[in-house]
């Protein structure tokens, strides 16, 4: 008899071959080298449960470009498997073919030309248009959105993020969970999930005083004559990686002990199908599912990977679908007597140019940006450059920032956060207000300016690199590397934290960075409270302004070892 583990290993396996996956039906479209509607969203209906899932939208409500990473660094174990496959060596493992449509979504290589041939991705409009299709097919299929919805544009910092609710509830989700949500401060989350019309779920999410969960843990749907339990796991770092001030008296974690007890507990309520909804990362979700038993399919977000299989750990199924509108997944399972039977997977690029807008969802949209469309559209300058910003290690759009932090706030050195989120520019475009608020709307932007040691500054590095190398997926903590303007160093991400950073140059001398002397540095995003200094989209504004046209040197300030 097959085990359900091979069983499910040999669907994955098998998947590509019979079009049960993406793989399969992106290879056909990559033969044709041509998109069609019907191509995209066809889908062989399978088993008796279709789960659907979005996340890390960041108040993408138009279409966009955004660019995958070129590095994304897998540390000991993880070193070289899924989702730590970049460019060439992405392709060659899902056997695609550069150049085509699946290159040109899921890789770095070629992007500005692919792009001005494949164009833009996203828009809520399209995923709309997506998800009636699926439900035309299959009615009762759960929407799953896995946080980091309401925060990173213009509108939706201009209207606490009301913008992205009225969008998303016209999308008709059944349950999401957290993480930048609560930048809004916890106050107006709880104003917000008071009216939501599904469930926010945060099973790791704990009120201090009454030492109890603050949000519902789970939700059970019933489905396909199945019971189908759907439990929450917010991001677990933010009091690290965002202010803490902003949500007083809550306590997140990954809390896998946690985790086991409400597995545990939903299938003691007789759940057929458990189904986590997370934004842990893909790596912290890794590794809970290889420790935590009983899970079926997790759904990850956080780190924005997107895979056109899902990774098999421990009889659970992964799938990362991405971010910023640009792929909806679509899952389809077979699942019977409290057995996952068999699945059939795709993840669905959102060609913008290809899938047709919902009318209605769209009208939605434009009622959300039109009292804010004058001054989000106003040109600032153009770049010559392709601005991006996801990956490792700097990003042109990071890059921009820092010299604009630099220059108008007089700085020998400047630091910006290892933000994933913040779509793309080609080459040519225009920059618009919008563009900026992309890279840099939050609700803590203020640019400050101090002086640091070159000690602090090392230890600032250290900190942040443990964050994303430490080997312990329960101890990285979000975020990529800081991007550093006006210093250079060396990272060897092999070593262990205080050894890693050596090499520490300032850019405009040459000369090594000394311990003990005071150096001005500029950065912004700071998590603690009453920082002082103008926000960041000001500052870069009016850097853009003053060049007028953006043209970004190729960054060789950082060596990276050990990889």
């Amino acid at each position: 008899m097959i085990s359900r583990r091979d069983f499910l290993q040999a669907s994955v396996a098998a998947s590509a071959i019979v079009g049960a996956s993406g793989v399969g039906n992106w290879a056909k479209l990559a033969a044709q080298q041509t998109l069609t509607q019907d191509d995209l969203l066809g889908f062989d209906t399978y088993g008796n449960i279709t789960l659907v899932h979005v996340t890390d939208i960041h108040g993408q409500l138009k279409p966009i470009y955004f660019r995958e990473p070129e590095i994304n660094l897998g540390i000991g174990d993880v070193n070289g498997l899924p989702p730590h496959v970049t460019g060439a060596d992405f392709l060659k493992m899902f056997n695609m073919t550069a150049g085509t449509p699946e290159a040109y979504a899921l890789t770095y290589q070629d992007f500005s030309a692919l792009a001005k041939g494949y164009g833009k991705m996203g828009g809520l409009d399209r995923v709309a248009t997506i998800l009636n299709a699926i439900r035309s097919d299959r009615p009762d299929a759960l929407l799953l959105d896995g946080g980091d919805t309401w925060h990173g544009s213009y509108t939706c910092f201009k209207t606490d993020a009301q913008d992205m609710v009225n969008v998303m509830n016209a999308l008709k989700p059944d349950a999401m969970t957290s993480h930048w949500e609560f930048t809004l401060g916890h106050d107006r989350v709880n104003e917000i999930v008071d009216e939501l019309p599904f469930a926010f779920l945060g099973a790791n999410i704990f009120d201090n005083e009454w030492d109890e969960p603050a949000y519902e843990p789970y939700k059970m749907f019933e489905r396909g004559g199945a019971k189908v339990a759907v439990i929450g796991q917010a991001f677990p770092y933010l009091p690290i990686a965002n202010p803490n001030w902003m949500f007083p008296g809550l306590s997140f974690g990954v809390r896998e002990e946690r985790m086991r007890e409400v597995v545990a507990e939903v299938r003691d309520a007789g759940a057929d199908l458990v189904v986590v909804l997370s934004h842990n990362g893909f790596d912290v979700d890794r590794k809970m599912a290889s420790q935590v038993d009983g899970i079926d399919v997790v759904l990850t977000g956080h780190t924005h990977d997107a895979l056109p299989e899902p990774v098999m750990v421990n009889n659970t199924m992964l799938i990362a679908s991405g971010s910023n509108g640009k792929f909806v997944t679509r899952l389809d399972l077979d699942v019977q007597n409290g057995q996952l039977l068999g699945f059939r997977h795709k993840l669905i690029p959102v060609f913008s140019d290809v899938i047709e807008a919902d009318k209605d969802v769209a009208a939605v949209i434009d009622a959300e940006r039109a009292p804010y469309e004058a001054e989000m559209s106003e040109v600032l300058g153009q770049t010559d450059s392709l601005l991006y910003r996801r990956g490792n290690f700097n990003g042109t759009w990071d890059d921009l920032i820092c010299n604009a932090l630099i220059d108008e706030r007089e700085a020998d050195i400047a630091l910006s956060p290892g933000f994933r989120w913040g779509p793309s520019l080609t080459p040519g475009d225009k920059i618009t207000r919008e563009d900026v608020f992309n890279a840099t709307s939050m609700s803590y932007p203020n640019a400050y300016r101090s002086e640091m040691t070159g000690e602090t500054l090392h230890v600032i590095l250290e900190d942040v690199a443990d964050n994303l190398f430490n080997p312990d997926p329960y101890y990285q903590q979000g975020g990529d590397m800081v991007r550093v303007g006006g210093m250079g160093y060396h990272i060897d991400v092999s070593k262990p934290q205080g050894s890693r950073i050596t090499n520490m140059t300032l850019l405009k001398t040459g000369e090594a960075i000394d311990p003990a002397k005071s150096y001005v540095v500029s950065g912004w995003a700071s998590v603690n409270e009453g920082t002082e200094g103008p926000p960041i989209w000001d500052v870069v504004e009016s850097y853009i302004k003053r060049q007028g046209t953006i043209s970004i040197d190729p960054n060789k300030s950082v060596k990276v070892t050990g990889a």
